[in-house]
């Protein structure tokens, strides 16, 4: 991803909101209005993007920066600089089977999606030992803050039949 992404946005002051996918209908304005403060919250004032893409265009942007050749749910793509954090890709496609799964909004899937992206581009992680739980209470109290269900690492943790492969799909078990 790129700066030029940010160019989007509807102000200088307002994060990017780019929805380059057509088959899930998403709230723009809402998800904005969450960005905003998202971004005044969570990020310090630090601006970043968020990018909507199709399960497709996911598949190719998570085979040619970490080498998966398999959709995901999030990517994130730290800033070159210390005032943009960062941009966030998603997939709008993956959001709504998760919400339809979880049995709540795209809009809410979207949003628990940014967060955890976010924190990502803030500097957490939860591969190796001793950051997942780090990022878990971040994101935990990020979540209580913005009314949003349960994230990525409590849902790997707390059903058996679910499970996340860092920032790969959320999926039902087989």
């Amino acid at each position: 991803m790129s700066r030029a992404a940010t160019s989007a946005s509807d102000s200088d002051d307002g994060p990017a909101l780019l929805n380059r996918q057509r088959r899930v209908r998403v709230p723009a304005a809402a998800l904005r209005v969450f960005l905003a403060e998202l971004r005044e919250e969570a990020a310090g004032g630090r601006p970043f993007s968020l990018c909507l893409v199709s399960d497709a265009a996911m598949r190719r942007y998570n085979r040619d920066y970490r080498g998966h050749d398999c959709t995901t749910d999030v990517l994130s793509f730290a800033g070159e600089s210390q005032e943009f954090a960062g941009d966030l890709l998603v997939s709008a496609d993956t959001a709504q089977r998760q919400a339809r799964l979880l049995h709540h909004s795209v809009e809410t899937e979207i949003k628990v999606l940014a967060l955890h992206g976010l924190l990502h581009l803030l500097g957490y992680g939860h591969e190796r030992a001793g950051e997942r739980g780090r990022m878990a209470r971040a994101e935990k109290r990020w979540r209580r803050r913005f009314g949003l269900p349960g994230g990525l690492i409590e849902r790997a943790e707390s059903s058996p039949r679910m499970k996340t492969d860092g920032e790969k799909n959320f999926t039902r078990r087989h």
